[in-house]
């Protein structure tokens, strides 16, 4: 029973890293879908790849965040862990349903430390895991909106006097690379969660006696994400591309590469940053450096509420689910 739970728990982890591929889409191709430089299915191919590929280049700094800097390891069990999978995949479904680009992330880190709240108390917290992840929920955004507001402006100056037919024709190029840039973040730091749930599963179940990632869960929390990318996340395609700010080919690359920055510094220092909070940032002020009213800020406000429940609404859940396990006895 012991190997088979843990077996199970491990599917439950990848459908999660599935839905989160499902639910993030939008925000791998928003941008160059919006912009008509690729249509809906060749856009999550390209993003699908990338997704994938990225093992090739981050190392697991984000997964031993996730595994064992936030929650205090010792009292984990495996319950704790379908628990949190559980609370963080109803939040994804909530919000999927709803159209808002919630926060994957956010809601696998609260869903894993309600049900361990909810088991052992306040005590189980990592405090030192979860100041620099709370910091980035503000910065990782701010540092997007503040690179694409740059770009954007640095922009403007090198195309000006030149034809809008050739800044289109180039910029729709560059934007092929700034999206791959972008899948590849999104990849390399999202996927990474995952692998740090079940390689925490892996420890406290006693299959490994170090906390080191196997090849074989980082291979298969990338392929999960990438397949959930490839199904894409229509709803929220449309708040990202079209309801925040109108796009242009040249707004898209900026918003790309100024993510892309974004996540990959915090990928770096280890940090599970939110890939839907930096891109959201980004087409924020790339906008907002066109004209400051091209922004509509009531969907971006409204997007920021959902932030704000995201980590306590995923620990809710995932504290209700640990206490109907323990009823059924599953601990």
């Amino acid at each position: 029973m012991g190997l088979l739970f843990i077996i199970f728990i491990i599917f439950v982890a990848l459908v999660f890293d599935y839905t989160n591929g499902m639910h993030d889409a939008a925000n791998s191709i928003s941008t160059i879908v919006s912009t008509r430089v690729l249509s809906p299915r060749q856009a999550v191919i390209w993003a699908a790849v990338f997704n994938f590929v990225a093992f090739l280049i981050f190392s697991t700094t984000v997964a031993e965040t996730i595994g064992k800097g936030m929650v205090d390891i010792k009292t984990v069990t495996t319950t704790i862990v379908l628990a949190g999978l559980g609370g963080a995949i109803f939040w994804n479904m909530i919000t999927w349903y709803f159209g808002l680009p919630s926060s994957s992330s956010h809601a696998l880190i609260g869903g894993y430390a309600g049900a361990a709240i909810v088991k052992s108390g306040f005590g189980v917290i990592i405090a030192s895991g979860w100041y620099k992840t709370l910091i980035f929920i503000v910065l990782g955004p701010a540092i997007g909106l503040f690179l694409g507001f740059l770009l954007r402006v640095i922009s403007t100056w090198m195309v000006y006097k030149r034809r809008p037919a050739v800044v289109n024709k180039w910029s729709r190029v560059l934007q092929l690379f700034s999206a791959a840039l972008y899948s590849l973040g999104h990849g390399g730091n999202d996927a990474q969660k995952t692998m740090g749930i079940i390689t925490s599963l892996l420890f406290v179940g006693g299959l490994i006696h170090e906390f080191k990632v196997p090849l074989w869960v980082v291979l298969s929390a990338h392929a999960a994400i990438g397949l959930g990318t490839l199904t894409g996340g229509w709803r929220i395609v449309k708040t990202m591309g079209q309801k925040i700010t109108k796009l242009e080919p040249i707004d898209g690359v900026c918003a790309e590469t100024s993510a892309a920055f974004s996540i990959f510094l915090a990928t770096h220092l280890g940090i599970p940053v939110s890939t839907t909070h930096v891109i959201t940032g980004a087409i924020s002020g790339v906008g907002s450096a066109i004209r400051f009213s091209a922004v509509r800020w009531g969907v971006t406000i409204r997007i920021v509420w959902a932030w704000i429940f995201t980590i306590p609404a995923a620990a809710i859940l995932a504290g209700l689910i640990y206490s109907l396990c323990r009823i059924v006895a599953f601990n």
